[in-house]
């Protein structure tokens, strides 16, 4: 259905229709849909929001993490240039004669990743997670040195 052929041309009622239309478009694709890893991983990723920073000596990624300990956090390196932050936040026991009225805080797994430039150090790598933000820092290599020119001795024949 489109919504400008009943007179309205409002934003939300456009983002409405793409939304309609992709709906639409996915149902006839969906022999080729995505795993459901895939779409697991891409939920966790969007639902981590990250700020990057870059220093001249290093390179900065700081993720709120509020509520985890440090157990919970896992940073590793993949693919000896993919940075990958993850963890799970898990559900608060119920007590007793408590139930929820309303739950807003998000439960569940995090990820992120990030592709590396060359120039990062992956063997200085530090992370600290102080006051539920976490802050992984990659040190960067020394920019290469310039190649001196070689001098090639000539022979007199």
């Amino acid at each position: 259905m489109d919504f400008r052929i009943m007179g309205f041309d409002a934003p939300l009622l456009t983002t409405l229709q793409h939304m309609m239309d992709a709906a639409d478009h996915e149902a006839d694709k969906s022999s080729n849909a995505p795993t459901r890893t895939y779409v697991r991983d891409a939920k966790a990723m969007a639902a981590t929001p990250a700020d990057v920073k870059e220093y001249p000596n290093s390179y900065v990624f700081i993720v709120d993490m509020p509520g985890l300990k440090s157990g919970d956090i896992k940073v590793q390196m993949e693919d000896d240039n993919v940075l990958l932050i993850s963890g799970e936040r898990k559900r608060e026991e119920e007590k007793e004669g408590a139930e929820y009225v309303r739950m807003e805080r998000r439960v569940g797994k995090f990820m992120r990743k990030f592709v590396l430039p060359e120039n990062a150090n992956t063997n200085a790598i530090e992370a600290v997670c102080q006051d539920g933000v976490l802050t992984v820092t990659v040190e960067k290599l020394p920019p290469p040195e310039p190649k001196k020119p070689k001098t090639i001795e000539v022979k007199i024949a």
